[in-house]
């Protein structure tokens, strides 16, 4: 692995900066920022740990009460001056992190971009949990989705009642202020005994994570005022005792990089 400086040329880095922790930087993402020429960074979503290693004369801008309107000129003006411009955004960028009409603006004033994926909060805090989401036999598809805001709708075809019919691994983002209706939509198909884990600011020094029963998600929300970053985490395989293992390292279970002997003999071009 190559740990030395790169050399970044003038276009636009869009980053996904992980849900908080500095340590969870993907070492790219890390390179990136402590060279940039500018960080345009979205202050309210990322912690401010996050930009300590930056340059002394890199140009910050927070950019949490600005419109796209005003954010986009910006990158595009300093990168035509020739300079390394980063986006910095929370979480992994394929989550909810509205960049699409940004790549659409940087294409069409002919503005070259890059982007670096980063952690999502559902990884840490699965990781924070010590959980697997996806047990053998218990549930084996992870759903990662929202309800309907003011920002945006979410498509008919894919309301909370109708995902939750799948009772499998849900990742509930930008729920916290229609919690209830949330709630009693999930209700509908998984148990009221579904363990949910209530994530507040995963990955930040004032992080918390309270684990309790699906019927007690709204209280828990309403009790400890949360109203936005956080993440719901229902599964059943929050549950602590797993009682079923993946075949994948059984010794029963034979693939290529494990042959049994009639695995071998194909291998070795016999039958």
């Amino acid at each position: 692995m190559n740990l030395t400086q790169i050399t970044l040329k003038p276009a636009v880095y869009i980053i996904g900066a992980g849900p908080g922790d500095p340590e969870l930087l993907t070492i790219k993402a890390y390179k990136i920022l402590i060279q940039a020429d500018v960080i345009l960074y979205a202050d309210s979503l990322v912690p401010k740990q996050i930009l300590e290693d930056v340059r002394s004369d890199a140009e910050l801008v927070a950019t949490g009460s600005k419109t796209l309107e005003q954010i986009i000129p910006l990158a595009i003006e300093r990168v035509r001056q020739g300079k390394s411009v980063v986006r910095l955004h929370s979480g992994d960028l394929t989550l909810y992190s509205a960049i699409a009409e940004q790549m659409q603006a940087f294409t069409e004033a002919d503005i070259p971009f890059e982007l670096i994926p980063g952690i999502s909060a559902f990884q840490a805090a699965a990781a924070k949990l010590s959980t697997e989401l996806t047990i053998p036999e218990l549930v084996q598809t992870i759903i990662l989705t929202r309800v309907s805001g003011e920002a945006s709708a979410v498509p008919e075809t894919e309301e909370l009642a109708s995902l939750a019919a799948h009772k499998a691994s849900l990742c509930l983002y930008l729920a916290a202020r229609h919690i209830e209706k949330a709630q009693a939509q999930l209700l509908e198909h998984y148990p009221a005994d579904t363990p949910v884990a209530v994530c507040y600011r995963v990955g930040w020094q004032d992080e918390q994570i309270w684990v309790v029963p699906l019927s007690k998600m709204a209280e828990v929300t309403r009790e400890n005022n949360l109203i936005r970053t956080t993440l719901y985490l229902i599964s059943p395989a929050l549950q602590q005792a797993v009682t079923t293992r993946s075949r994948l390292y059984h010794p029963e279970h034979n693939h290529l990089f494990r042959p049994g002997k009639k695995s071998e003999l194909i291998i070795n071009g016999q039958n």
